[in-house]
């Protein structure tokens, strides 16, 4: 099987966080998202799921020189930032894209869908 990574875009204008959501619409989306999470489980196509912090919690490190460099914040600013993924395995496209249909549907936002690109030697 063919994994695929799904991730879940967030407006950089708006930088969203948790705190700010209305708690009974954040409870919604939490309650659709482990209904979705489960189906997954079940289905044999969970491999795993994170949610990310906000781009202004990162840091950025350049190891290519002499010395590391350090630098607070994205690598780079963008209109929108990756605030969450799921890693799936499907079958081929077409059932990625029906995994991907139930995510954004969950989520009630947009969901990029890609496959992982395969290892040569696998």
């Amino acid at each position: 099987m063919t994994q695929y990574f799904l991730s879940l875009p967030h407006d950089s204008a708006a930088e969203p966080t948790m705190a700010a959501m209305d708690p009974a619409e954040l409870q919604e989306v939490f309650a659709s998202v482990d209904a979705f999470n489960t189906a997954l489980k079940e289905a044999g196509a969970w491999v795993f799921a994170g949610g990310l912090n906000p781009p202004s919690t990162a840091t950025t490190v350049d190891n290519t020189g002499d010395a590391p460099v350090l630098t607070d914040g994205p690598l780079t600013e963008a209109k929108e930032y990756l605030g969450g993924f799921w890693v799936i395995e499907a079958d081929n496209d077409d059932a990625a894209i029906e995994w991907t249909k139930q995510a954004s549907r969950a989520l009630q936002s947009k969901v990029e869908v890609r496959a992982l690109q395969e290892r040569p030697d696998a």
